[in-house]
Parts: C-alpha cells; sequence; structure tokens
C-alpha cells in the first residue's frame, strides 16, 4: 500500500511539473509580441526598425519580433487571423476594416503625412497628370494596401472611374523597379528609398508628391495620418500593460527622430536599408523627415481627411456611418510623454 501511494504521490508530483512547465512555456510565449511591418525597409516605417535599433523595446521589458511584409493589406489579414498582434501601416485601414464591420485603432501615430510619390516612368511622358491613368496600368503595393486606396483617389478625384484602369501588386523596392523598367507598370505609388533611386537613374520623374506636410494638403484636402501601430481592439483592452510599454518605446523613438540628424538616424538603421546609396539614403530622410508626429498623437484634423479620401471611391465605406472615435486611441501615448 505504502509503495501505491508513493507511485501515486510521484505520478501526481510529475504531471504537476509538467504542467507546471507547460505553462511556464505559454506565458513566455505570450510574451514574445510579433509586430508586421508593411516594408521595413521604407523609410515611412522607420521609426519599426528604429526602436529596436535603439533597444527601446528591450528597455521596456518587451520581446518584440518584427515581420516584414511589403504589402500592408497582407499585414492587416495576418493580424485579424491572430498571426501577429500589431501592423506597421497606414491608419486608414483603420477606417477601411470598420466599415467592414471589424474594429482596429492607431495606438501610436507614427505620421501626419504618407510620404508616398506617384512616380511616372520616363518612357510615359504623356501622363501630366491622374487624368491621364485612362488605360495605363499602375503600380501598387497590394490589392486593398493603402498605395491602392491613395492612387484611386488620384484616379476619380480627377474625373475617371475605377474600371478605367488597372491597379497592379507590384510590391515595393527592386520589384517595383523591376515592373516600371520592365513597361508592366507605367506609373505607380512609392515611398522612399526608391523614389530617390528611380528619379536618381532618371528612370522616373515625380507626378504627386505627398512627401510634405504641404504637398499633402494640395493633394488630400489636409493633413494626413499614415504611418501608425494599430491593433485590434479586443486586443489592446486586454493587453492594456503591454500597449502601454509598446507606446513607451515608440514615443521615445519619434523623440530621436526630431531631435537627431538624418545621418544620426540612419547610422542606428541597418545597412542594407542604403541600397548601396547611403548619401541618397540619408538626403531623402532629411527631406521626409517632417512626415514623422513629434510624440504620436494622432493629428486633430487627421481622421476626417482620410475618412473623407476613403469616402470618394471606398464601397467599404460610401452610405457607412463610421465612428472615428473607434479608429484611434491617445489613450497609451499621452501616458508616454
Amino acid at each position: 500500500m505504502r509503495s501505491s501511494r508513493v507511485f501515486i504521490y510521484s505520478t501526481a508530483l510529475s504531471l504537476a511539473m509538467a504542467a507546471s512547465c507547460l505553462g511556464t512555456t505559454a506565458a513566455h510565449a505570450a510574451e514574445k509580441i510579433s509586430i508586421m511591418v508593411g516594408g521595413y525597409e521604407k523609410q515611412i516605417y522607420l521609426p519599426a526598425k528604429l526602436a529596436e535599433g535603439l533597444g527601446y523595446f528591450k528597455d521596456e521589458g518587451l520581446n518584440v519580433e518584427l515581420v516584414n511584409e511589403p504589402a500592408g493589406v497582407d499585414a492587416e489579414n495576418e493580424m485579424l487571423a491572430g498571426a501577429v498582434q500589431g501592423v506597421v501601416g497606414f491608419y486608414d485601414h483603420c477606417i477601411d476594416l470598420q466599415g467592414k464591420g471589424k474594429f482596429v485603432e492607431s495606438v501610436v501615430q507614427f505620421s501626419q503625412a504618407p510620404g508616398e510619390v506617384e512616380l511616372v516612368s520616363s518612357k510615359h511622358p504623356e501622363i501630366k497628370s491622374p487624368a491621364d491613368f485612362k488605360g495605363k496600368s499602375l503600380g501598387v503595393t497590394g490589392l486593398g494596401s493603402s498605395t491602392n486606396f491613395l492612387t484611386q483617389y488620384l484616379a476619380v478625384k480627377s474625373g475617371l472611374k475605377l474600371g478605367e484602369f488597372t491597379s497592379v501588386p507590384v510590391g515595393a523596392g527592386q520589384t517595383f523597379i523591376a515592373a516600371m523598367q520592365q513597361d508592366a507598370i507605367q506609373a505607380g505609388m512609392t515611398t522612399e528609398p526608391t523614389i530617390s533611386r528611380m528619379v536618381k537613374t532618371g528612370e522616373a520623374k515625380v507626378l504627386i508628391d505627398m512627401r510634405s506636410m504641404a504637398g499633402t494638403k494640395a493633394v488630400l484636402g489636409g493633413t494626413y495620418p499614415a504611418a501608425s501601430l494599430y491593433m485590434d481592439m479586443a486586443w489592446v483592452d486586454a493587453h492594456k500593460e503591454e500597449v502601454q510599454k509598446l507606446a513607451n518605446a515608440f514615443v521615445k523613438t519619434l523623440r530621436f527622430i526630431n531631435t537627431h540628424s538624418a545621418a544620426e538616424i540612419a547610422d542606428k538603421m541597418p545597412k542594407d536599408f542604403y541600397v548601396g546609396d547611403k548619401e541618397g539614403y540619408v538626403k531623402a530622410l532629411e527631406n521626409g523627415k517632417a512626415m514623422f508626429t513629434a510624440d504620436g498623437v494622432m493629428p486633430e484634423d487627421g481622421p476626417k481627411t482620410v475618412l473623407a479620401v476613403l469616402s470618394e471611391f471606398s464601397k467599404n465605406i460610401q452610405g457607412k456611418t463610421i465612428d472615428l472615435s473607434k479608429t484611434y486611441t491617445t489613450e497609451f501615448v499621452k501616458k508616454a510623454m
């Protein structure tokens, strides 16, 4: 009987220890936060890699994994599927998704201008305005992406119908460049450092420039909050401590951007982001650095501008009531100041 009791006790102890180990493993796994970035080599999403490089995630006791995904719409889908906890992408997805009955919110607003440019291939000098997009193939990072949203807006605002041009998903960087070189696209929406590379070689020229606040307001009618950290509202509500730590790290990063030169910032970035031209990378960052917010707070007039832009062409938005207060929060960034 005694040996039997010892056996039962030993077995129970082993099971308890195994359960404890499993619990520890589960807890450890839960500590990792995966954030998908819509192309982390793009300067518009620079705060993600910069925060990592500066060690700010670790300073907050966070285990953050940055996952690269060239198209923002794919990053959005990964988050909705639960594969990642957050996305570094454009705020406009928060409005678009609410139109589909899904609630996500920007918790840190990185930029107040898109940082995007519509490039036109030098082979097509006949394209002098968005009105000339008719019958053309236009490069976007992905269908349903923010570059696609902006492209559709420019075309529709110039009097075209959605079926009168073709959006072609070509990604960014080298794949975008190759598509334009091969004439698979005649124009396209892209960011730095791709813009500077193509302009420098003479393969493309800038048609629409939304890298600055002035340029953005002229084209879109107001401040246009773009790059952000957005997350599912339910996840945010259930993980406020982790979200606060993320906000702390990113607000510190935005302060760094606003208090350091483009050259100093570039020195903290992976060298392969320069694509063999550090001087060009620094110059592009110097010209576009003003797009970033100083504190991660959503510009007060920004959400209305984004909603107005999407309402011009998006069937997801037209005829629906969008509660803009549920597309962003300043709760965490204001505590991080």
